[in-house]
């Protein structure tokens, strides 16, 4: 009975390798490697969209990875690479796309949002400032409304 758990885990542990996402060997220069290991984990994976394609799974992730790998082994620069991932997908495969017209919203959007509610904050807290408190208005009662 006692030997299924540690059979169990000997069988996960040996398992425990064929869950690696990337295959490959890593590159011998080490520029070029964190180049890579850097691109994979800020490309958005377009089939999750919540993971980058470093930590995802999916079919898709995997061929981005390779070209990824192919476009660093090529000896692009990272400029090189993102301005080719985004000509091919768009601006929504970049986890953090770069500022222009078109995703102005996206940089804005909070610092806006900010600014509105703090200003509605202030608002209201200088309008209840304007109204009667209790005690105002028990002290302007007459003495029979006080019970």
């Amino acid at each position: 009975m006692t030997l299924r758990p540690l059979l169990l885990a000997c069988l996960l542990a040996c398992a425990w390798p064929a869950a690696a996402i990337d295959t490959e060997p890593p590159f011998a220069d080490q520029q070029r490697e964190a180049l890579y290991q850097r691109l994979i984990h800020e490309v958005r994976c377009l089939v999750c969209q919540n993971q980058t394609v470093g930590d995802s799974t999916a079919p898709l992730a995997a061929d981005l990875r390779r070209e990824i790998r192919r476009l660093v082994e090529e000896g692009r620069s990272e400029a090189e690479i993102e301005d080719f991932l985004l000509t091919r997908y768009g601006d929504f495969v970049l986890y953090r796309p770069r500022f222009r017209a078109g995703t102005a919203v996206l940089w804005l959007a909070p610092v806006l949002l900010l600014a509105l509610a703090g200003t509605t904050l202030a608002v209201v807290i200088r309008r209840r400032r304007r109204l009667p408190s209790d005690v105002d208005a028990d002290e302007g009662a007459s003495p029979e409304v006080r019970g």
